[in-house]
């Protein structure tokens, strides 16, 4: 199958290598030139409100949690983004608000309201489909984030794709957050790692069973790491200098992360 050449969108970095991101960009370049109020839809990460800003690059985009805002905001302005449309307070009062004035909406949502509610104002309705159906996509996000990460972050050395498994969950939150890290813990030492446990642990610290309570973030990545290396239990209580039954016991006490290894 061909894949569409990736193309960057000013400075939105809205990337097109799959179909469907393609087709998206393509209704986008249209309401550019029209004057219709338009919705994109959309799980968080996939690239909603990145496009809203290239239909609108000059609009301000106010959240429609901020209601009172967002209402002034309609008034004053000829162009608006409304991101997140599922969070206003009162739909029927921001749609009586759009028809009165001749302000141009673009927003962005998840798919709280039913077309029949949304169609009274928006003209155009756009999805967004999520990563994973977007495979070329997640290429192509890969490669601009660690362009991004190396200039952040100082790196140079290549970003190494070995048992790199993209996390999808918030589609390119995810995805941007899951290749910093990974680049930082190619460098990462311990003296790195002890001042991460120490800033995390400053603010939770202070009841009676604290040391108990934590010590699951030493014993289960340690597991964790034992398991990948090892592959049996009898290999990695050998390794960690345990026996058999008190390794089974700390798998057992913290079977809420599914720690999973062979008998043998």
């Amino acid at each position: 199958m061909e894949v569409a050449e990736i193309t960057v969108v000013d400075a939105t970095n809205f990337l097109t290598a799959s179909a469907a991101s393609v087709e998206a960009f393509k209704t986008a370049n249209l309401l550019k030139g029209f004057g219709v109020n338009a919705v994109i839809f959309g799980e968080r990460g996939t690239g909603k409100l990145t496009l809203a800003r290239y239909i609108l690059p000059h609009a301000p985009i106010i959240d429609a949690s901020r209601f009172d805002e967002l209402l002034d905001a309609i008034e004053s302005h000829s162009d608006i983004i409304i991101h997140r449309l599922d969070n206003v307070a009162n739909l029927k009062r921001l749609i009586e608000a759009i028809q009165k004035s001749q302000t141009r909406v673009v927003a962005t949502a998840g798919g709280r309201y039913s077309q029949d509610q949304l169609d009274e104002i928006f003209t155009i309705r756009l999805a967004l489909p999520p990563l994973s159906e977007r495979s070329e996509d997640v290429s192509a996000l890969i490669d601009a984030f660690v362009k991004e990460a190396r200039h952040t972050l100082g790196k140079s050395e290549p970003f190494d794709l070995n048992g790199f498994n993209p996390d999808l969950s918030e589609n390119a939150i995810s995805l941007r957050r899951q290749v910093y890290l990974h680049y930082l813990f190619d460098s990462i030492n311990e003296n790195d790692l002890m001042e991460i446990m120490e800033h995390y642990l400053e603010e939770k610290l202070g009841n009676n069973n604290d040391y108990r309570a934590f010590l699951h973030l030493y014993e289960v990545p340690l597991i964790r790491a034992g398991i990948k290396r090892f592959k049996s239990q009898l290999q990695l209580a050998e390794r960690l200098g345990l026996n058999r039954n008190t390794l089974r016991k700390k798998i057992s006490e913290h079977s809420e992360y599914q720690l999973e290894i062979k008998e043998s």
